[in-house]
């Protein structure tokens, strides 16, 4: 195989695991918040509102999380910068 072949499948098979891996911990980290957030309005009703306030908050910060692994691994698949300097 050449360096380009090389190249290409490696950046496949590391898009994969970082899709895999940048989604998971997002989605856990999601389930955790909500949970807590769940447990602490049935305690404190008086205060749902900025639990939720703040619930949502957090979960917009990590959903961007989410995102910015996406983006990458956009960039690794379809613009990846090594391929560029292995066809000069």
């Amino acid at each position: 195989m050449d360096s380009i072949t090389i190249v290409v499948l490696a950046s496949i098979v590391v898009a994969a695991v970082a899709i895999a891996a940048g989604l998971y911990a997002p989605a856990k980290a999601m389930g955790g918040a909500l949970t807590q957030a769940l447990e602490s309005i049935a305690r404190q009703p008086e205060s749902a509102n900025q639990i939720i306030r703040a619930l949502l908050v957090g979960m917009a910060l990590i959903e961007a999380l989410a995102i910015y692994v996406f983006v990458i691994v956009l960039i690794i698949l379809f613009a990846n910068p090594l391929l560029a300097y292995l066809k000069k």
